[in-house]
């Protein structure tokens, strides 16, 4: 769980930043998650501890790269039945579990792949130009 969630994060920028410095421009966007940032719905504190790990790499680039034109936040998302593993954990909450789980969220429903997308668009565009070490919470209002 570490090695998918932070270590794949730590390598994967590692490897971009030699060009985005060489062009002094550039634009990181980790996905993090609700889980770093809060307790964990899911209970397993291998993907929490990952996430905030994630975050705090996030703003401990954002501090090292910004003097080269590069940006680094990232966005944690709330809950999205995205995948199998996220349908699995819909499944296992129940009807009841659902309707609580909907009820914390301000929006009263949750998230959709889209809304993340959206989220990155605006990272990675010129409006966020001096957005840097910042976490965007997508989450409904959680």
């Amino acid at each position: 769980i570490l090695a998918a969630n932070l270590s794949a994060a730590f390598w994967f920028t590692q490897d971009v930043v030699t060009g985005m410095k060489a062009r002094a421009f550039g634009r990181i966007i980790t996905i993090s998650s609700g889980a770093g940032l809060n307790i964990s719905l899911t209970g397993i504190q291998a993907y929490a501890a990952a996430q905030a790990g994630v975050i705090h790499l996030t703003r401990q680039l954002a501090h090292e790269l910004g003097q080269f034109g590069i940006t680094v936040n990232s966005i944690a998302p709330g809950f999205v039945r995205s995948n199998a593993s996220t349908e699995r954990q819909w499944q296992s909450y129940g009807a009841d579990g659902q309707q609580q789980l909907i009820a914390a969220i301000a929006m009263r429903r949750l998230g959709t792949p889209d809304d993340i997308v959206h989220g990155a668009l605006f990272l990675a565009s010129d409006y966020a130009g001096w957005i840097t070490g910042q976490v965007l919470a997508i989450d409904g209002g959680r």
